[in-house]
């Protein structure tokens, strides 16, 4: 069955992420008590009983003219649209504010299932506060407290009341999931827009505007796609703020999910050691990479120009070699078109398999072409190899003593089996083993 969505909704600062976190189990959403902090919709599951559902925290809502905060109110928006129930959370403590006022003129014109969650009612003594919140017209107010825990299974089982009833489409399992990392202000949430045709992700100029990693589902070219949009990343001497922190751990967590990780450079800035750095992440977690270099519209881009900064990211990301290098402008979306060709291969190659005999007869040419290394007297012996893993490929060498596998040599037959199999855009891992 598709899963029912819930939209948690609230002025900031009434404790939505706290909320969230609780209801999904884990410290996925940020939560710093700190308005606006959260800017974009977070995606998690949640699960209550026998129901489980798909819940989204949303930027704080709040009526002003800057750019930043009428976003947020359109997150809300987009989000609400989306839920089949909305949670609608204030705080217990201050009473209703003008902004309440505000959020509930929003929510009475979507039409769909309030449920109204009176957060930080820590204590018996303090379930009077709940009264005044029957004038908003949403019914009975549910006391909870997101710190401690209290009265969420109350709230739930009223939420769960409300879901509709139809069937669920489960994600099917060809799926492609991909996330695109960077330096903050490299055009991730732009990208992500642009694929989408549709405003799902802020969009801003300020460095670090998207904090979070959402997930968003894609079908393109008859094929299935999840994409996870991480946070920018920064370096470390600069990430002061908590929040920043929680945003580099979760774009490692997005990384680790993620099949195919699109690795994103600024053509316009070039590139900066940090981006080597990143690029890091994904490439010792064993993910296929992709990189795209953003922004082409901004400098010169004829075909000469495309070679030049393509032999430096050559330079520059050397342990990338087997990443394929895709030029493209997400505001203008020129060469957009060759970006998702370029996931569709580097996913299927991660996941492929080599049958055991021709892998054989692939590493004998190699073998016989530069016969193995000599050390100390001692010659290395290679008895067979065979394929124990995807994503990424993985092949066990059976010597007679792994020590006398040399890097250089192992990388020679890194070479032979990608002339040999492909692999475009995957790393493959090679491990020498001694057969017992």
């Amino acid at each position: 069955m598709r899963k029912s969505v819930v939209a948690i909704v609230g002025r900031p600062n009434v404790g939505k992420s706290t909320i969230f976190n609780r209801l999904v189990g884990e410290r996925i959403s940020i939560v710093e008590d700190i308005p606006g902090v959260t800017r974009d919709r977070i995606y998690a599951e949640a699960e209550w009983l026998t129901s489980t559902f798909n819940l989204i925290d949303t930027g704080g809502i709040e009526i002003g003219d800057e750019p930043l905060l009428v976003q947020m109110r359109q997150q809300a928006e987009i989000a609400i649209d989306e839920a089949d129930v909305i949670i609608f959370l204030v705080n217990g403590r201050e009473g209703i504010t003008a902004a309440d006022e505000e959020v509930t003129k929003l929510l009475f014109k979507s039409n769909k299932p309030i449920v109204l969650g009176v957060n930080k009612i820590d204590n018996p003594e303090m379930r009077e506060n709940i009264y005044e919140y029957y004038s908003l017209g949403f019914g009975e107010p549910f006391p909870i407290s997101g710190s401690h825990g209290l009265g969420l299974g109350d709230l739930l089982d009223e939420v769960v009341n409300h879901f509709p009833k139809r069937e669920n489409e489960d994600i099917k399992e060809d799926t492609i999931y991909f996330s695109l990392i960077g330096r903050p202000n490299v055009g991730k949430s732009s990208l992500v827009n642009s694929l989408l045709n549709e405003e799902r992700v802020i969009v801003s100029e300020i460095e670090g505007t998207t904090r979070d990693a959402i997930d968003t589902h894609l079908h393109r070219d008859d094929q299935d796609f999840v994409i996870i949009d991480t946070a920018g990343m920064r370096k470390r001497g600069k990430v002061y703020e908590t929040t920043e922190k929680y945003s580099v751990l979760r774009a490692l967590k997005a990384i680790e999910r993620s099949d195919v990780v699109l690795v994103l450079i600024d053509a316009e800035t070039g590139i900066r050691e940090q981006d080597k750095k990143i690029a890091g992440y994904a490439h010792e977690a064993g993910r296929a990479i992709v990189i795209v270099v953003n922004k082409w519209d901004t400098v010169e881009t004829n075909e000469k120009a495309m070679k030049e900064f393509e032999a430096k990211v050559r330079a520059h990301f050397q342990y990338l070699d087997y990443a394929p290098i895709v030029f493209l402008s997400a505001k203008t979306k020129k060469r957009l078109h060759t970006l998702i060709p370029s996931i569709k291969l580097a996913s299927e190659n991660h996941a492929k398999r080599v049958p055991t005999n021709v892998l054989n007869d692939v590493i004998m040419d190699a073998i016989a072409m530069n016969p193995t290394p000599t050390i100390k007297g001692k010659r290395l012996k290679v008895l067979y190899a065979t394929q124990v893993a995807v994503k990424p490929p993985s092949f066990v060498v059976f010597v007679n003593d792994p020590e006398l596998m040399h890097f250089s040599y192992k990388r020679f037959l890194e070479n032979k089996i990608r002339d040999a199999f492909g692999f475009v855009g995957t790393p493959i891992k090679i491990f020498a083993r001694k057969r017992q």
